[in-house]
């Protein structure tokens, strides 16, 4: 389970010292709230400001940099939102939050809710698109008909309250008709096994840089595109029945992937 950020007083110090530096340039079309929440996040996921440290109120950081309280207080929101910026309340102020580091295996077939809690993390769901489609291409990779028809879900996957994904999948109802009913939040797989009698225990699966779209970049909180991996993943059952096909964006600063290797 994630714990409160500790402030420490060298850090707040340290903090207010760094952004004090901030340079907000008035010659540029970028407005000094994007500028701002964009130097802020770099120093955050930088490690310049760590998680734990107090930042200065949105007041202090105005006159340190001769701005309007309400564009300090517009990149604070902000910061906020993407779960970088943490508020204590009104005597302890804001703190860095930051987003877990997460490194999982390769090596099985989990899905996001059970991998966050072997980490050690609270996993959570929120559902941004739930319908049932007939897709030509999408049947194709499922090997059916044109006519077949498929839960298409779009899913921010979160651990300790900080978007961690962005993910589409589509399930063949042919084989899983129950899905039709399901929510979309929690997982997936205990759904197919305790609902649809059906076990996924392989995948194909591929992983590849990216660079987060729009829609990502505003999912996770980022100021500016930043870099992902997409992973790309066919799931089959124990009979080698395709159940699903998923496509999930996975922001770059949280995630290192690890795979052991053998001697051949």
């Amino acid at each position: 389970m994630s714990t409160s950020p500790v402030i420490h007083p060298i850090a707040v110090n340290t903090s207010a010292a760094l952004l004090s530096q901030l340079h907000l340039e008035a010659r540029v079309s970028e407005p000094y709230y994007l500028q701002l929440q964009r130097q802020i996040e770099a120093l955050v996921r930088s490690g310049a400001l760590p998680v734990g440290a107090g930042i200065p109120s949105e007041r202090d950081l105005a006159e340190m940099l001769n701005i309007s309280r309400s564009t300090v207080k517009r990149s604070y929101d902000e910061l906020r939102r993407a779960r970088l910026l943490l508020s204590k309340g009104r005597r302890s102020g804001t703190v860095v939050q930051g987003v877990p580091h997460v490194s999982p295996s390769l090596r099985d077939l989990k899905g996001f809710t059970d991998e966050m809690q072997e980490l050690g993390h609270l996993p959570a769901t929120r559902v941004l698109e739930r319908t049932i489609v007939n897709d030509r291409m999408v049947a194709s990779m499922f090997n059916r008909t044109s006519d077949g028809e498929f839960l298409r879900l779009v899913r921010l996957r979160m651990a300790d309250a900080a978007p961690m994904s962005r993910e589409i999948a589509w399930y063949d109802l042919s084989l899983a008709p129950k899905m039709a009913n399901w929510h979309g939040e929690g997982s997936a797989y205990a759904f197919l096994r305790e609902h649809c009698d059906l076990n996924p225990t392989w995948a194909k699966q591929s992983i590849e840089a990216v660079t987060s779209s729009r829609e990502e970049a505003e999912a996770f909180g980022f100021a500016v595109p930043a870099p992902c991996l997409l992973l790309k993943r066919q799931t089959y059952t124990t009979d080698s029945q395709q159940v699903e096909y998923v496509e999930g964006t996975f922001r770059g600063d949280a995630y290192r992937y690890q795979v052991k290797l053998g001697n051949l």
